[in-house]
This record gives structure tokens, sequence and C-alpha cells, in this order.
């Protein structure tokens, strides 16, 4: 094969086998890494909390120091309440919180399930849309590479 200096001229159009091989092996990136499984994004931790709605019976003023807002929920066919450390809710507002798994008796210390680790399991999907633009950009590079410089505009 010669080179594009030897050849005299511009390098022809890239042709389809070029791309298919480039489509190809980025597929089998995106294929590998969604078998590898969620531990190539980050695993989420073992479950450490119970997820649950909960009802706001004493909320507290975010202008209040320390305390914080006392809940009641449902947790193995009991109410119980617990104590969340946040501000601003109303009384009777529903939120969903994160209840520790080893929940004794009295008034537990329950946090915000958006808080809790684990909780949105976005960490995936989102790995994976930008794996396969990754792909995506180092095909394009590949094409560009292949294809060659291209001759600039002239205008007179």
């Amino acid at each position: 094969m010669r080179r594009r200096s030897e050849q005299g001229g511009e390098p022809g159009p890239v042709e389809w086998k070029v791309l298919a091989v480039a489509a190809f092996a980025g597929f089998l990136v995106l294929v590998g890494a969604w078998w590898v499984g969620p531990d190539l994004f980050g695993r989420a931790p073992a479950p450490e909390h119970r997820i649950t709605q909960a009802t706001v019976t004493m909320p507290t003023s975010c202008t209040d120091a320390g305390g914080g807002e006392t809940v009641q929920f449902e947790l193995d066919g009991e109410t119980r309440s617990g104590n969340l450390n946040a501000c601003g809710h109303s009384q009777g507002e529903l939120l969903d919180i994160a209840v520790p798994a080893d929940a004794g008796t009295g008034l537990i210390d329950v946090r915000l399930a958006a808080t809790a680790p684990g909780h949105s399991d976005l960490r995936r999907p989102v790995g994976l849309v930008l794996l396969a633009l990754s792909c995506a950009g180092g095909g394009v590079y590949s094409y560009l590479l292949r294809r060659g410089p291209r001759r600039r505009a002239v205008l007179i």
C-alpha cells in the first residue's frame, strides 16, 4: 500500500468495511460494559436501610437551631415515630425516608430517602450513555483520520 504523498492525490472515499468494523467494535464495548454490570459504574452499597413513606407530625422551622422534625411511618406493620434531621416541611406532608435496618425501639433517627446512598440508580444508564457517546466520538475521530485533510476552498 502506498502512502498518500506517493499516490499524488486525496485518498478515496472511506469503504463501508472500515465503518462497519468501527461500529462493531463500539457495539462490543457497549455489550461488554452491560455484561460487566453495575460494578463498572459503581455498585450501590448493601441495603443498610429500608425506604418507606412517612408523615410529618411535628414540623420545624429552618430558623430554629438543632432539633429536627418528628415523623410517623409504618415499619413491619407497626406505626413508629422517628426523628428526621430536616426542616421546613408542613405538618401532614408525606415524605420518602430511609429507616436503618437495625431500627431499635423508641424514636428512630431517619433521613430523607433522596440522601440515602444507593437510592438513585441513575449511575448505570448515565454511564452507558456516556460510554456510547465516547464510542461514537472515537468512531468519528477514526473516520476523520482515515479521510485525511480536506482542501481549503479558495475564493477568487
